[in-house]
């Protein structure tokens, strides 16, 4: 949000920026409104691009949102993008991209009901595992 052209760009795209030094509550709670006001929105449960181009862990807070507003979750993984511009890198590299999409993951109540304390963190490696299993054909 600091470059002079993004930072007037995104915030018009309705881009949440968050703080990737820890938990950015501020952030969380602006998504989980806006998924309670019936909106869709794109989130990277990774918390940033990976070095290797690699799936890596997801974070919990997918989770506390999953958690917080039952929305349903399309996972979709995104091929060729690590190619293009992988992260370090600043010239963008003209590659196929492909986006496959999976099946939505209904959530409810019942997912709720665990007594285990990571349930966050249980949610969101359900969505992270249906992501993990996205190929390309």
């Amino acid at each position: 949000m600091d470059t002079p052209l993004l930072g007037w760009l995104l915030p018009k795209l309705n881009v949440i920026p968050v703080n990737q030094e820890g938990i950015d509550r501020s952030a969380l709670k602006a998504l989980i409104r806006v998924l309670k006001s019936g909106n869709a929105a794109l989130v990277f449960p990774e918390g940033s691009r990976t070095l290797d181009g690699d799936l890596q862990p997801t974070q919990p807070g997918l989770g506390l949102v999953i958690a917080k507003t039952l929305a349903p979750v399309v996972p979709m993984r995104i091929f060729g993008a690590h190619e293009a511009l992988s992260r370090g890198r600043r010239r963008l590299r003209f590659v196929p991209i492909t986006i496959v999409i999976g099946k939505p993951i209904f959530f409810t109540t019942a997912d709720l009901e665990s007594p285990a304390r990571d349930i966050y963190q249980r949610l969101s490696q359900r969505v992270m595992d249906a992501i993990g299993a996205l190929h390309l054909k």
